[in-house]
């Protein structure tokens, strides 16, 4: 199993200029992807060849400075409290001409650590942790200082955006809707086609890093079907296949293509909506965990795909990442004689002249919705249908408009079960931190799509972030783990191949897993 396959070239092999077609699977609205609504994976594949990230991680996932952004930064203090000095690049500066500077760092900051409630952010992780974000000797050194230790704190600031769109709620929660407005990377913002549902990056000549081999790059966005279909037509260059064995057939057909493969750091999963009516009991979410064979369903997902069907067991690490334990134990096993009495013993008993179970009158019928065009989401839900009607639970399946998946049913919480992936990261940890975080005021779950949580989870994750020694960061974080699977709330599956459909001439990306691509050096080879 390759950790990467983006036919790496130098960049005296890649020519200059083209235009590079990408299709992608959903149209965000919102671009702020530190807002809770903006927090997805298209959204990333788009804005990273836009924004600064001060760290990039290889295929490996170890972590250097981007010098693009920041020439230095490392821990300078631990006692008594943990800080971080950043040596900002100088030349880097935002398309509206200011620099990129300690001000920036700060506002940011302020607006990500949780304090004002109206800043409708993914996540505070790391940020809540931070006493306060000075200017150093000028304006380009940023000093960081943690209340706590923090740490994975080479994940914060990523993405970071201008000072102007973090100082008040209002812009941070509308100023990038429907709007790029301002960009600081080797391409900046074309313009949306609402219409054609494209999105249009040009090279940027004033990036003062190596300069874009590319002239363009267009992101073309339509159904997973449609993607495919224009991808064997030679109207796309480039697109993720996804876990589909007949879109892996045909994109392997598709003339002068290839399919690149490697171990995603992404997990396909189930998540039960504990604020649904019919899942806010533990048990009954428990039950419902139990009767899904999730062998069954990844070897139906995985066939036909040359990889290995291995079910993952933890909701921090990968299979392939230091630190993966199973945790799982007899909440993850396939059991639905114990599903049953679960069932019982929580009021919900077969009824005379029906086979789904009810309660105080009302059936056990949950809704389990998918983005419509995506084949393995339904073909999962068809597989969970039958095994769940075996213990007397109706699963009715729910196809919606890709675009709206997770604006108007995911993120609101109009749904009881539903699937997809969760793109990891090199900092399992912290970028897990906001799916299992308890909403203290009941309201605010923000990342947190199945609404279940625990101050012993908080704490467990709490002590694991907080660690500067990596095992026993990783020991706590299991600690977590084991707990989270009693919550039945995330239903792993299994870790994802990445397998993405690329024109056999294009260079340095494909399937990255950790590697984050250095898009000034994609291209097409000479």
């Amino acid at each position: 199993v390759k950790a990467y396959d983006i036919n790496p070239q130098p960049r005296d092999k890649v020519r200059d200029g083209g235009t590079l077609r990408w299709g992608i699977n959903e149209f965000p609205a919102q671009w702020n992807r530190n807002h809770v609504d903006g927090n997805l994976a298209m959204a990333g594949v788009v804005s990273n060849a836009l924004l600064p990230s001060p760290f990039l991680s290889d295929e490996k996932a170890g972590i250097t400075v981007n010098d693009n952004y920041v020439i230095d930064a490392r821990v300078t203090e631990r006692r008594p409290k943990q800080v971080v000095t950043y040596t900002l690049n100088p030349k880097a500066r935002w398309s509206d001409g200011r620099p990129i500077t300690w001000a920036d760092y700060r506002a940011q900051w302020r607006a990500l650590n949780g304090r004002d409630p109206d800043f409708r952010i993914v996540s505070s992780t790391g940020y809540q942790d931070i006493g306060q974000v000075t200017r150093g000797k000028d304006d380009f050194e940023v000093v960081v200082t943690f209340e706590r230790p923090f740490g994975d704190w080479q994940s914060l600031f990523s993405p970071l955006l201008p000072a102007v769109t973090n100082r008040t709620a209002q812009s941070f929660n509308n100023a990038w809707l429907n709007r790029i407005p301002v960009t600081a990377g080797p391409f900046k913002f074309g313009g949306f086609d609402q219409t054609a549902k494209t999105i249009t990056l040009v090279r940027d000549e004033a990036w003062w890093g190596d300069r874009a081999k590319l002239d363009k790059i267009i992101y073309r966005a339509s159904e997973q079907d449609s993607l495919m279909g224009a991808f064997g037509n030679g109207e796309l260059d480039i697109v993720d296949v996804g876990p589909s064995a007949p879109d892996l057939a045909r994109a392997r057909a598709a003339q002068g293509a290839q399919v690149r493969q490697a171990a995603g750091p992404d997990f396909r999963h189930f998540t039960f909506n504990g604020s649904s009516e019919l899942l806010k009991d533990r048990d009954v979410r428990l039950a419902v965990q139990l009767g899904i064979d999730r062998q069954a369903i990844a070897r139906s997902d995985l066939q036909g795909l040359d990889w290995p069907i291995a079910l993952l067991n933890n909701h921090f690490f990968m299979n392939t990442q230091e630190g993966y334990r199973d945790n799982a134990g007899r909440m993850g096993g396939y059991d639905p004689e114990r599903a049953k009495k679960l069932l019982d013993a929580a009021g919900w008993r077969p009824a005379a002249g029906t086979t789904v179970r009810q309660k105080d009158g009302k059936p056990l019928d949950l809704r389990f919705v998918v983005p419509s065009g995506v084949q393995v989401s339904k073909a999962e839900g068809e597989l969970a249908q039958s095994m769940l009607a075996q213990i007397g639970v109706r699963l009715t399946i729910r196809a919606v408009p890709s675009d709206d998946f997770f604006s108007k049913y995911v993120i609101p919480g109009n749904f009881d079960i539903t699937p997809f992936a969760y793109i990891g990261t090199p900092f399992p940890v912290s970028s897990s931190y906001g799916i299992y975080i308890d909403a203290r005021d009941g309201k605010t779950w923000n990342a947190n799509f199945g609404r279940v949580g625990s101050a012993a989870v908080d704490e467990a994750m709490s002590r694991a972030s907080q660690a500067l020694d990596p095992v026993r960061a990783r020991r706590e974080t299991n600690r977590a783990d084991r707990l989270i699977w009693e919550l039945a709330t995330v239903l792993p599956l299994y870790q994802r191949p990445q397998n993405v459909a690329a024109r056999e001439t294009l260079a340095n990306v494909g399937a990255r897993g950790f590697y984050d691509l250095r898009y000034e050096d994609i291209g097409f080879m000479r």
